[in-house]
Order: C-alpha cells, then sequence, then structure tokens
C-alpha cells in the first residue's frame, strides 16, 4: 500500500472494526484475547490507544520540524497506570475510532516534501515520515486482527513486522 491509500484505508478500517467488537460482551473483553496469556481484549485496546495518541505526536510533530526525535513509549506501564483492564470497552472502542480518524485526517495534510522527514524513534536508526505511517498502519492491523479476527476487515497488505527491521 502506497502513503496516499493510508487515509482512506484507516477510513473504511475504523468503522469496520468498531462494528465487529461493539457487540463482544464484557466477558469477551475480560477474556485473553487469541494468542495471548497476559493482556485482556480491553487492555489490548487499549494498547492500540497509546499507539495512536503516539504517532499522532510523531506524524504532527514531523511536520512541524526538519526532523523528529522521538522517545519510545513503555507499553507495558502505560497500560498499568491508565487501569485499561477496569476500563469500559465502549469508551475506549470510540476513544480509539475518533483518534484514527483524525490521524487519518492529519496523514492528509502531509505534502510530499515531507515523507522524507527523518525519524527517529528511541534508539532505532531513523526512518522516514512515509516508513513511520505505514509502519503504524501495520502494526495497528497486526492488533485488530487479534481483537476481531480477520473476517471483514479491510487489510493493507502490509507486513508486521516490517520487512528487515
Amino acid at each position: 500500500m502506497e502513503f496516499a491509500a493510508l487515509p482512506d484505508h484507516l477510513c473504511l478500517l475504523v468503522p469496520a472494526v468498531r462494528d465487529a467488537l461493539r457487540p463482544l460482551a464484557a466477558a469477551d473483553w475480560q477474556a485473553p484475547y487469541p494468542g495471548s496469556s497476559a493482556w485482556s481484549r480491553v487492555e489490548l485496546l487499549g494498547h492500540l490507544i497509546d499507539s495512536a495518541v503516539n504517532n499522532h505526536q510523531r506524524f504532527v510533530r514531523a511536520l512541524i520540524e526538519e526532523e523528529l526525535r522521538f522517545p519510545g513509549y513503555a507499553q507495558e506501564e502505560m497500560a498499568r497506570v491508565q487501569s485499561y483492564r477496569t476500563a469500559d470497552p465502549a469508551v475506549l472502542l470510540e476513544l480509539w475510532a475518533g483518534m484514527n480518524a483524525h490521524i487519518a485526517h492529519v496523514l492528509r495534510q502531509v505534502p510530499a516534501g515531507k515523507l522524507e522527514t527523518p525519524c527517529w524513534i528511541a534508539a532505532y536508526a531513523a526512518t522516514s515520515l512515509q516508513q513511520v505511517a505505514l509502519d503504524y498502519v501495520a502494526h495497528l492491523e497486526h492488533h485488530l486482527r487479534q481483537l476481531a479476527g480477520a473476517a471483514n476487515l479491510p487489510y493493507s497488505g502490509l507486513p508486521w513486522p516490517p520487512d528487515g527491521r
């Protein structure tokens, strides 16, 4: 998938995921998601909110600056201190959907000349703003397939983990 297609893809993916997850019962949200023995579905959704928040800041800051230097984030600690396990899944689902709708809007604002803005995240080698956005969607889809299965979810074809990194 090309960068230019990401906003429209997110705008298809978000409502499909919301529709797939809304009917889950409370017990389903509290159970470990398929393939996990640690996090519940609601905690994984919280992780996707944290990912959206962090990546939103990466995208915006890379648009403002000539280069981005951004810390990683402590995903386990973030999930713990926000008590995602006890949060209302319906509230988290709407927050996640709203964040990703806004990320689609932000990605539409990226001019071609900013796609190669160098981005250093944590101790990783520099990559481009374009690649950060592609990796965000690949990571998102990886976890959404764990949460909602693959049925009826639009898929970009982006690999996770990314090839060669």
